[in-house]
C-alpha cells in the first residue's frame, strides 16, 4: 500500500488550468491583433502618356523605376492619397466627379507583408480587379485602365506598417 502525500495530485491540476489560460490569451492576442491590424498606404493615380515629355516633380522619386517599367514619355500626378485600411474594409476615392470609383482593402497582413486587393469602377462598370502584395517602405506600381484622354492611369502604391 502507497503512501500518498498532500499536494501531488492538486499540482497537477493547477497546471492544467494555467496552462490553457496562457492558450487562452495567446490565442486571444492573436486574433486581436490580426482584427485592428492597419496599414498606412499612400496612393497616388498618374495619367501617363506619349503628349509631351514632361514628368509632374511630384514624381521625380517614381520617375526611374515608371521609365524602367513603361514606354510613356508625359507622366502628370492625377491623385495622391493617404489611405487608412483595416482588415477587410474597403477605402474607395473617386475621380472624375465620381465617374470613377478606386477602392483599397486591406486583405491579408503578415510581418513584413500586406495583402491589398485594388478594385477600379468606371461608371458601373469594373474595369481592373487586382490584388498586390505590398512591403513596408517598398512602392509598388500597377498599371492601370485606359484615361479617358489618352495614355493609361498608373497607381503606385506606398505602404508604412
Amino acid at each position: 500500500m502507497g503512501v500518498r502525500r498532500t499536494g501531488e495530485g492538486s499540482n497537477h491540476f493547477m497546471k492544467r488550468p494555467f496552462f490553457l489560460l496562457i492558450l487562452v490569451v495567446l490565442f486571444l492576442s492573436l486574433f486581436l491583433s490580426s482584427a485592428y491590424a492597419q496599414v498606412q498606404v499612400r496612393l497616388r493615380a498618374i495619367h501617363a502618356s506619349n503628349a509631351g515629355s514632361s514628368v509632374d516633380p511630384s514624381l521625380r522619386d517614381l520617375h526611374k523605376e515608371l521609365g524602367s517599367l513603361f514606354s510613356f514619355t508625359s507622366y502628370r500626378l492625377m491623385k495622391d492619397e493617404i489611405l487608412n485600411l483595416s482588415l477587410n474594409q474597403p477605402v474607395s476615392i473617386s475621380a472624375h466627379e465620381g465617374r470613377i470609383i478606386l477602392e483599397a482593402t486591406l486583405v491579408g497582413l503578415h510581418k513584413n507583408m500586406a495583402e491589398i486587393k485594388l478594385k477600379v469602377v468606371r461608371e458601373g462598370t469594373e474595369i481592373l480587379n487586382t490584388q498586390v502584395r505590398l512591403l513596408p517602405g517598398r512602392t509598388i506600381l500597377v498599371g492601370g485602365p485606359r484615361h479617358l484622354r489618352g495614355g493609361v492611369v498608373i497607381y503606385a502604391l506606398h505602404a508604412r506598417f
